[in-house]
């Protein structure tokens, strides 16, 4: 059997809106110093560092990692878009089974602005080209944030398809909120009805506001060691990470003219079943996801594209509350990123937090009866890359 990396630590700080953000710098490296904490580690102890975020100068890295010390270890910046996170997390996870390091820390912050996303480079092509191009064939465009009629459109696409009602996409938003309420790490935590999702301006297609993630800050952080270095050094092992795989977007994305697909539901998928695979853990063996909900419509889509639910059943899994406590499995107990907050690069590292803790019993009043196994995290950053991470309890 091969070795597998030992999820020896994680942390995170509450995450906030942009007006009440510490630096960049201060959130990174409190997040880090926490999954230390959390380990029974100290800095000295790493060997290499990977550094997840998306709008900060190069080497911002190295501003955070230097909040825990200056010992010359290789720090790297990883950029990823939304899926920057367990971008970092993957090459962490490589470094570690591979031999190359046995103590690795992978840390995600971001100190976003207010509103909606947008290029920073303005006089060079912008990695969205062919998607733009499709979608300026699929719908209408007009002055909505990019992201909103990306995934707007694909919701759209997908109700075209099988008839999903408003309200099933609004529920979505209901039971994040719900989850929220008990993470004090969320930024919302108050309670929504159906009827204020709905009513919120609408922004694009079936989304309204209450349906779209907010602009977010925060960080998060794990600590990856090999089976030989916490044998060696009483580290706790319940936690490895069984399977992980990552995926870029196939030529589906760009020539079959489906909403869908843009948003990645094919890298999703693939991704997913080779987790799957290599682990030999069914989709109906889950009991408890953090999955990339960044808009309502991802969501729903994401259920099918991971294997939750057959493709077209979607809507009859969250009328059933098979997405909740109570049903067949808890899909985002954190609140996800609708409630949780997204702050693009500590996004995956908030979900690696979530599920080790569930599966640690350690989550509170968030926690998924029955003592889960196994876990399953799912994040997408559009242009793109789709990263599947299975966890599982073996002690």
């Amino acid at each position: 059997m091969a070795a597998h990396a030992i999820v020896a630590g994680v942390g995170m700080i509450p995450f906030t809106t942009p007006s009440r953000s510490e630096t960049y710098d201060v959130m990174g490296t409190r997040a880090a110093r926490a999954a230390l904490t959390d380990a029974g580690l100290e800095y000295s102890k790493i060997q290499q560092a990977y550094a997840g975020y998306v709008y900060g100068d190069s080497t911002c890295g190295q501003a955070v990692v230097y909040g825990l010390g200056q010992t010359g270890i290789p720090v790297f910046n990883v950029n990823n878009n939304c899926s920057t996170g367990s971008s970092a997390l993957y090459l962490a996870r490589q470094a570690v089974e591979s031999g190359a390091a046995d103590v690795v820390l992978a840390v995600g912050f971001e100190q976003m602005q207010r509103g909606a996303l947008t290029m920073a480079y303005t006089d060079r092509p912008t990695p969205f080209v062919r998607f733009d191009e499709v979608m300026d064939k699929l719908q209408q465009r007009d002055e909505s944030p990019f992201a909103a009629q990306m995934f707007g459109g694909a919701g759209r696409q997908y109700t075209e398809r099988y008839g999903t009602s408003p309200e099933t996409f609004a529920k979505i938003s209901v039971k994040s909120r719900k989850h929220a309420a008990n993470n004090p790490y969320a930024v919302f935590r108050d309670p929504l009805t159906v009827e204020e999702v709905l009513a919120s301006p609408h922004i694009y297609g079936a989304l309204t506001r209450l349906q779209c993630c907010p602009p977010t800050c925060g960080a998060a952080a794990a600590v990856l060691v090999s089976e030989k270095f916490a044998k060696a050094n009483g580290i706790d092992a319940a936690v490895i990470i069984r399977a992980q795989a990552m995926a870029t977007d196939f030529p589906s994305t760009f020539t079959e003219d489906d909403m869908t697909k843009i948003v990645g539901y094919d890298m999703s998928k693939a991704a997913a079943q080779q987790v799957y695979e290599a682990s030999g853990v069914s989709p109906t063996d889950i009991r408890v996801v953090e999955l990339h909900d960044c808009f309502t419509t991802n969501e729903l889509l994401t259920y099918e594209a991971i294997g939750l639910t057959a493709e077209g059943t979607a809507e009859k899994f969250v009328e059933d509350g098979d997405n909740t406590y109570g049903g067949r499995v808890v899909t985002n107990p954190s609140g996800g990123l609708l409630s949780k907050g997204h702050p693009l690069g500590a996004t995956g590292l908030a979900q690696c937090a979530e599920l080790v803790w569930q599966l640690r019993g350690q989550a509170e009043g968030r926690q998924v009866e029955g003592a889960p196994k196994v876990a399953l995290q799912h994040n997408i950053g559009i242009g793109g890359a789709a990263v599947v991470t299975l966890y599982e309890k073996v002690s």
